[in-house]
């Protein structure tokens, strides 16, 4: 027995060959194994959220993976056994739906597979998993029923005991193949089957809630960086730091009902790279020390989760930190935010609608500047029109956070809806760069640029020829939308490496957890892709020369008032002349005290503050979000291998067994 065993684990060990429907397979180690029974599926988990009442999204309802096999939904009317559902993106609002209010048939799904197909924008009505006014308990009116986004179903906002996913384009073909093949062998005892390894931290007792799993440290509060920049620098030294200021505000995070794949093409990001052109634009424009006003720039992160980036800008205004030092809020004149213009293309025409916080001469001033930039754009077809005066107030934007605070606070959003979203795909995975069109966000940096300019110079006799030299780079629009819409170049594409080093390729705009404590400046470490590549890129359009020239940097500047940019890019570090810093963002209710996270009682003269979620997220691995389908007569090869494995390890016991044995005999 014992020349057996020693003979069948050394054919184990060095060479398997089986054979399955005549296919003979070659496996030399445990890995050939696990790939010739496994095969690993691209995709994106929606995933577990925590907030102070309880939790949201998505997880195996244990700490074990979830094995069944898969199914399509008209296969499932009635689930007579724990499967895994193949769903079109068009059926998850009703499916989901019914998870939640049939507990019997909830409780065979297994987890939901989501097909992913090129076609489907095109193809559906519209998919946003949002609420239909999102986030309407920050509304700076009484009309939260108003409903901006009409086709949102909310389904994002509740929790399920099931892991769900969002399938590459070739994982669906491979699945849908699986569940073709499961069908046609319904009466066989064989299947294609999922394993879902998902497991969010969250089941430690008596952390269901983000204030409890924040002191056992099993969760991480959402939030990031936002960037501020102004333009021109402002001159810490000088005796005149009273200029009035124009804040023009973007956003740089959207939210989906999977963590990873939501890149919010329309909103935000649309309004995000008009930003970013126009400071461009602004740029190559001469006499900016002579603006009789102080432009001051300001990508917000964490807008998606209760407004983390702009009421924490807020509160660091207040308390005067080093994050915000050179802003005083007294002296913010105006509110020029850039919301969705994405869209704003009809029949050649770009449409454009102004929301504003009311009347008053200030917002007057901003109505008669656009109106004036319009005038002077001859060369393109675009209207901007005031909205319907039936619309509640403004819309979800990071304005509702400044008129919350002050009610008298002049603003203005610009954007390409006017009483309800024209993005179907609000906050969904299907807003991507295919949503889209450059031309309309060339037209709003051009119009933005050009307003700008008139409200900073504070000029009524500006010439026509001083606003026509103002012209975006199209290339840059297109080479920007590129990079933060799509995988492919992604960030990997020239402009972005020119500054940073990348730690993926495809760009998110989920807005992550804050890792260690928050700083100005913050462990760049700890700062996200898309945060550390807009800081570079404003730190460096918005600065001035160095008096004694160019300095070479890794890290910081020895003079006061300089930034190191492209400190990232090996040996290529310069000293610029420039106001950009990074502002923490974070719930205002949360306080960073000996390394733990602790939740504030509410402050009633913070009315947002009194319906902040206090948003975390489980502490999780990424070697769980993994799919797996057990390929062609799974059962088969289970019961094969797993009768390979048991005789293996019958013989080891029982060689083992013989040798004790001996040595008790040889004792004896």
């Amino acid at each position: 027995m014992a020349m057996k065993f020693l003979q069948l684990l050394f054919f184990f060990s060095f060479q398997l060959r089986l054979s399955f429907s005549g296919q003979t397979i070659m496996m030399e180690s445990v890995p050939d194994l696990q790939s010739s029974m496994y095969m690993t599926l691209d995709g994106y988990p929606c995933v577990r959220l925590l907030n102070l009442s309880g939790v949201i999204g998505c997880s195996n309802p244990g700490r074990v993976k979830v094995v069944a096999p898969i199914i399509r939904l008209n296969n499932a009317t009635e689930l007579s056994q724990l499967s895994a559902v193949l769903l079109s993106v068009d059926e998850i609002q009703s499916f989901l739906t019914r998870t939640l209010n049939d507990s019997t048939f909830a409780k065979n799904v297994a987890g939901i597979l989501v097909e992913s197909s090129p076609e489907f924008q095109n193809k559906l009505k519209g998919f946003s998993p949002d609420q239909k006014f999102p986030q309407s308990e920050f509304a700076p009116y009484q009309s939260i029923n108003y409903e901006w986004n009409p086709i949102g179903s909310g389904i994002m906002w509740n929790p399920y005991n099931f892991p769900v996913f969002l399938l590459s384009h070739s994982s669906t073909l491979t699945l849908q193949e699986a569940a073709i093949k499961n069908e046609k062998n319904v009466k066989s005892y064989t299947a294609d089957v999922a394993e879902f390894d998902l497991v969010m931290q969250t089941t430690k007792a008596g952390t269901h809630d983000s204030e409890s799993c924040l002191k056992e440290n099993t969760c991480l509060p959402l939030g990031g960086y936002s960037v501020w920049s102004s333009l021109p620098p402002i001159n810490f030294s000088s005796s005149e730091q009273s200029k009035p200021i124009i804040l023009v505000v973007a956003s740089m995070d959207s939210a989906s009902f999977f963590r990873d794949k939501g890149l919010g093409a329309d909103s935000p990001i649309s309004g995000l790279i008009s930003l970013l052109a126009a400071v461009d634009a602004l740029s190559h424009v001469d006499g900016l020390d002579d603006y009789h006003k102080q432009l001051v720039f300001i990508v917000f992160t964490g807008e998606a989760w209760g407004y983390l980036g702009s009421r924490r800008f807020l509160l660091e205004l207040d308390l005067q930190s080093d994050a915000v030092s050179g802003l005083n809020y007294s002296l913010i004149e105006k509110v020029v935010e850039i919301g969705s213009v994405g869209k704003g293309l009809n029949q050649g025409v770009k449409n454009f609608f102004v929301h504003t916080t009311g009347v008053s001469s200030a917002t007057n001033e901003t109505l008669d500047a656009l109106k004036r930039a319009q005038d002077s754009v001859k060369s393109e077809s675009f209207t901007i029109s005031s909205t319907n005066a039936s619309n509640p107030g403004i819309p979800p934007s990071s304005l509702m956070t400044f008129l919350r605070k002050n009610s008298l606070t002049s603003g203005v959003v610009l954007e390409d809806f006017d009483t309800v979203f024209t993005n179907k795909f609000y906050n969904s995975h299907l807003d991507d760069i295919s949503n889209v069109n450059s031309s309309a966000i060339v037209a709003a940096a051009s119009l933005v640029a050009r307003t700008l300019y008139i409200l900073a110079s504070d000029n009524k006799n500006l010439s026509s020829s001083a606003l026509t030299s103002i012209n975006v780079n199209v290339s840059l629009v297109e080479e920007l939308m590129g990079c933060l819409l799509d995988c492919e170049p992604g960030l990997s594409c020239e402009l972005v490496k020119s500054y940073i080093s990348p730690a993926s390729t495809c760009p998110s705009h989920y807005v992550g957890v804050i890792l260690g404590e928050p700083s100005s400046p913050p462990y760049l470490g700890y700062v996200d892709d898309i945060s550390r590549f807009v800081w570079n890129f404003l730190a460096e359009r918005t600065s001035i020369p160095r008096k004694n020239g160019s300095s070479v940097c890794s890290q910081d500047c020895s003079n006061e008032g300089e930034v190191c940019i492209r400190a990232e890019t090996e040996g290529k570090g310069v000293c610029v002349v420039s106001t950009t810093r990074y502002v923490p963002a974070y719930s205002t209710r949360l306080k960073y005290e000996s390394g733990t996270w602790n939740v504030l009682p509410p402050n009633n003269s913070e009315p947002m503050g009194l319906v902040d979620a206090v948003w975390t997220e489980s502490n999780w691995d990424t070697i769980g979000l993994r799919v797996y389908t057990i390929q062609n007569a799974s059962f088969d090869r289970l019961v094969l291998l797993g009768s390979i494995a048991i005789t293996v390890l019958s013989c080891f016991a029982i060689a083992i067994t013989k040798a004790f044995v001996r040595k008790a005999l040889k004792r004896d």
